[in-house]
């Protein structure tokens, strides 16, 4: 009787899975429809200027044409190594750095105004500094990227960290337990969900700075492509690429997404999602 109720269970929570699924799906799809429709609407009745907003029709028109051109494949790739490279040296960086720091009391307290300082400096005022220590080189983007991205991870890292309950901390102290061990076994649990977080959040804003170092520095990518389209006057370029550079982040948002998902099956954020 009891395997039968579970079985019974198990497939109305199946079902409501995958219903929650389908409407998710078929708002987002009437959403997307939408916006398209209302953009379409605003460039053929001219409410706003044809040569300030392009129709729909032409951007995709354009951004059909582009994706047959090897070179604007060229510049994805680009813009994504600059965005791969910058997001894994900030995250190395950052857990690293967010474990010792908050793993330890003393440095936790000593470098608290100093994080508090750096951390508001926004990363385009380094572009300056970054041209003048690499010129226009990927090491020079990637200063702008990494510093960005490395607060995200370092700090969710520390607050992490910090939430490891007091009185299992002290138990493993008392235990003698080396520090290999509770870093493994009590510090990571506790922070993972919140490591996690941070690189969600590191991602999405890697991809922005790679763009904007791109745009700024002139590094070879879409940010570049994007201000020599937009230099010359070509606007339904320019929305096409924002398209794509819309595209690639929810691509990267619903991978770390899959990615949250799949690492926190057993926390209850991920349990409380998939419940509701």
């Amino acid at each position: 009787m009891t395997t039968a109720t579970s079985a019974v269970a198990l497939a109305r929570y199946k079902r409501r899975q995958a219903i929650g699924t389908l409407r998710r799906i078929v708002l987002g799809t009437l959403g997307i429809v939408g916006f398209l429709a209302v953009w379409q609407l605003l460039s053929v009745l001219r409410i706003l200027n044809p040569e300030q907003l392009p129709s729909a029709a032409d951007t995709f028109a354009e951004l059909q044409t582009l994706l047959v051109d090897m070179e604007f494949w060229r510049n994805i790739g680009r813009t994504m190594t600059a965005w791969a490279l910058g997001l894994l040296l900030a995250t190395l960086v950052g857990t690293a750095l967010g474990a010792l720091i908050g793993m330890t009391p003393f440095l936790r307290r000593a470098t608290h105004t100093m994080v508090e300082f750096l951390r508001p400096i926004p990363s385009v005022a380094l572009i300056p500094l970054a041209i003048l220590i690499y010129g226009l080189q990927m090491p020079a983007a990637l200063i702008i990227i990494v510093y960005a991205s490395f607060w995200q991870v370092f700090v969710q890292v520390l607050y992490g960290v910090a939430d490891v309950d007091t009185v299992a901390r002290d138990t493993a102290r008392s235990f003698g337990l080396p520090k290999s061990t509770q870093l493994r076994e009590l510090v990571l649990p506790t922070a993972l969900p919140y490591l996690i977080t941070g690189l969600r959040l590191a991602a999405a804003v890697a991809l922005i700075l790679a763009v904007t170092a791109e745009m700024t520095i002139g590094n070879p990518g879409l940010g570049r492509q994007l201000t020599v389209a937009s230099g010359i006057g070509n606007i339904t370029t320019v929305y096409a690429i924002v398209i794509v550079t819309g595209l690639l982040g929810l691509i990267i948002n619903i991978g770390f997404r899959a990615i949250e998902r799949r690492a926190l099956s057993w926390h209850q954020s991920v349990r409380g999602d998939d419940a509701s």
